[in-house]
């Protein structure tokens, strides 16, 4: 049984052969996945979104997402790191859904809605407009590291295990990919701010 709140441990490779069997449209091995990690999803999108409707919707809308990209999977990494890649950026995804429809049912006499997060900005920006451009145009190994620290919310720990590589690696492709983005933006927009601050 997986720790509560934790992450997978163990049968990568049991993981690995559901996940083909899915891609095949085998129904009972999507929910032997489900059985297995719906669990520990549940518990790290739950401390990150206070709002258990949302942390449902997710989750549901991960195993939609597995069922249909297992194939994509390649058994490349970890199961569980590619399945929490997925629920974050579902989790992303609700947010901003949330965001607008907020906007969108406020009445013009009502306060303005609160400010996007830093974190919420940096979200955004690494996936559209001129951050996103800037991303694409730098290297693809540094452009994962980077979407999987900071637009999927992995640890260090958790991107080793999906990428595939030491963890001292992961930090440093962080730290040349922050600078790289950087040198981008300010080809791009000379003397204007950029959206990562401070260093790594």
């Amino acid at each position: 049984m997986r720790p509560a709140g934790g992450g997978p441990s163990g049968g990568d490779e049991d993981d690995a052969a559901l996940l083909r069997a899915v891609a095949r449209g085998d129904t009972e091995a999507l929910a032997v996945l489900y059985d297995r990690h719906a669990g520990w999803l549940h518990a790290r999108l739950a401390r990150r979104c206070q709002d258990e409707e949302t942390v449902r919707e997710v989750l549901q809308d991960t195993f939609v997402t597995v069922w249909r990209s297992a194939g994509s999977h390649r058994g490349r990494g970890e199961a569980g790191g590619w399945l929490w890649v997925i629920a974050a950026r579902r989790l992303v995804d609700a947010r901003r859904a949330g965001a607008r429809a907020e906007r969108a049912a406020a009445a013009p006499a009502e306060p303005p809605v609160a400010a996007p997060s830093a974190e919420d900005r940096v979200l955004a920006g690494l996936e559209y407009g001129e951050v996103g451009a800037a991303l694409d145009r730098i290297s693809p190994e540094l452009a994962e590291v980077l979407r999987a620290t900071v637009v999927d919310g992995l640890t260090t720990r958790e991107t080793a295990r999906l990428l595939g590589i030491p963890e001292g690696t992961v930090k440093t492709r962080a730290l040349r990919a922050r600078r790289e983005l950087r040198a981008a933006l300010g080809a791009a927009r000379p003397g204007g701010p950029h959206a990562l601050g401070g260093t790594a």
